[in-house]
């Protein structure tokens, strides 16, 4: 007889990670089951008309996770595979992303389960208001500020501003983060993510000795994480080797063209065709020769099937939650650094933030003050996440993990538990 082997969720994942290092912390009972509990989870209805003028109706979410050092920060996402395990756990890691960056904002995250390439402009942003109408009583600038995530952007942020501005009878831009410049966007904001996966790499290439011309980059995922860790990889003098999205991977010894992969994405919306390289799967690109590998698509990519064969010397996660504990757990025990999620890909938030700022002070900064705040707010938290590290002995991933929690039951036990 066959034993049916139990599916972890996402958010199984995160609450491993989480009790590892609370277990060092030596938190107590109380604190582990505030923590571990997410502060409110809003499930809703979005009726919306085709342009067909039939009606359709799609789920969404919004899970504000903590609330401790702030107001909650996360991204929307639209996605057929959105569902609530995953908006919590993806809540529950902006938790200590935000935490281990030291900025002023609990976790959150939202989603609506739909499939954004089967819908017009027009439909998507019908869905968008609704999505926005519902949730007005519970965001806002000192409450929940959304931001883009998985296919949403500045676009989609605009329509949710300026309906929860519509409904508030006032301009209301530090709602949601990742808007268009001309409505009260941060220079910077859309290369943020990426830029912070090249810094923190960068930042470890030079720990373990390793120069950038002798740094073979490959990353999985071509969308605005991957497409920008790649060009400033390359802009760093790395050589990026191998690149990827849903339609295949293409690896090139030589190393690629960034820029033409760029434009070839642009013109054909995907990377199908891409002559850059020779054409393999999306599973051999994990497991392809280089010294940096970073996944910047989905979770749950790299796993005990996968992990033994990794050629990397560093991990950097672009996304959220592609390692599971049982690869990250074979990945130590090789010696394969990994700079985790909630440090790795922190630039975008990090960067939501110094927008949510400039909206709040009606006084917006210059490109280069972005990016120079962005790199010594990263370089700060990573160089303190390494002391940890090595005064402990453990993979940075507990060490983040250990930062984040610190900092965010400092919150709460100074505030207390009102009960």
């Amino acid at each position: 007889m066959t034993t049916a082997v139990r599916e972890v969720s996402v958010f199984g994942d995160g609450i491993a990670y989480f009790n590892e290092a609370a277990a060092l912390l030596e938190l107590d009972a109380t604190m582990r089951a505030i923590l571990t509990h997410p502060t409110r989870q809003i499930i809703f209805s979005i009726p919306f008309q085709r342009d067909n003028g039939e009606f359709e109706v799609y789920t969404g979410y919004r899970v504000q996770y903590s609330f401790a050092r702030g107001p909650a920060k996360g991204g929307i996402r639209f996605h057929p595979g959105v569902t609530l395990d995953e908006v919590t756990a993806l809540a529950f890691w902006m938790t200590w992303k935000c935490a281990v960056v030291d900025l002023p904002f609990g976790g959150g995250k939202g989603g609506v389960t739909c499939d954004p390439t089967k819908l017009s402009q027009g439909e998507l942003e019908r869905i968008t208001r609704r999505y926005a109408a519902e949730l007005v009583e519970v965001v806002g600038p000192d409450k929940d500020v959304p931001a883009p995530d998985v296919n949403t952007n500045p676009q989609t942020m605009a329509w949710f501003m300026d309906t929860y501005s519509m409904h508030m009878r006032q301009a209301i831009p530090g709602v949601v983060t990742g808007k268009p410049l001309a409505i009260g966007g941060s220079k910077g904001r859309v290369e943020a993510t990426g830029r912070g996966v090249m810094i923190c790499g960068m930042d470890e290439l030079a720990n373990m000795g390793i120069r950038p011309q002798d740094a073979r980059i490959v990353i999985q995922g071509f969308g605005n994480v991957g497409r920008w860790a790649a060009e400033l990889f390359q802009l760093r003098g790395c050589k990026v080797v191998g690149i990827s999205d849903v339609t295949g991977a293409y690896y090139n010894e030589n190393g690629i063209d960034v820029s033409q992969a760029v434009v070839h994405t642009e013109r054909n919306h995907n990377l199908e065709g891409f002559k850059g390289g020779d054409k393999i799967s999306n599973s051999e690109l994990l497991v392809a020769d280089c010294e940096v590998l970073v996944p910047a698509a989905l979770e749950k990519v790299l796993t005990p099937e996968n992990a033994g064969k990794v050629n990397a010397k560093l991990i950097v996660e672009g996304a959220n939650g592609p390692t599971t504990p049982e690869a990250d757990r074979i990945f130590n025990e090789r010696g394969i650094t990994v700079i985790p999620d909630i440090m790795a890909n922190a630039g975008g938030v990090t960067v939501s933030y110094f927008e949510w700022v400039q909206d709040r002070m009606g006084y917006f900064w210059k490109l280069n003050e972005v990016n120079d705040r962005l790199e010594d707010t990263l370089i700060t938290n990573f160089h303190e996440l390494r002391g940890v590290s090595k005064r402990h002995g453990i993979p940075y991933r507990t060490s983040a993990y250990m930062i984040a929690i610190d900092r965010v039951v400092q919150a709460l036990k100074l505030r207390g538990v009102y009960a």
